[in-house]
């Protein structure tokens, strides 16, 4: 199991540079900011294709992850369903780690 990707997505909430939940994260993809979407394995058939829509429309990358609890772990919160990168630089690095 590789966890560089959860201690680079904790730097880059301390950086306030990431959005966490359904909504806000829509948000940002529809603005333009969001440059990776993370979408937890296990979150619901509706929250899966609002994101995964949204993403394809505004040609945004998106990976899955295992499940809810590593993704808010790696920020230092509960669970969390989607949480979108909004910076560049840490997008990218995110990709390779993730790929």
């Amino acid at each position: 199991m590789n966890t560089q990707w959860m201690s680079l997505l904790g730097l880059a909430n301390r950086a306030r540079k990431i959005i966490s939940g359904e909504e806000l994260s829509v948000k940002e993809i529809r603005s333009g900011k969001a440059k990776l979407v993370l979408l937890a394995a296990d979150s619901s058939a509706n929250t899966t294709k609002k994101i995964t829509d949204k993403c394809k429309s505004y040609h945004v990358p998106l990976k899955i992850i295992d499940n809810r609890y590593l993704l808010g772990k790696s920020i230092g919160k509960d669970a969390r369903v989607v949480v979108a990168v909004l910076d560049d630089g840490f997008a990218k690095k995110l990709l390779t780690l993730l790929d």
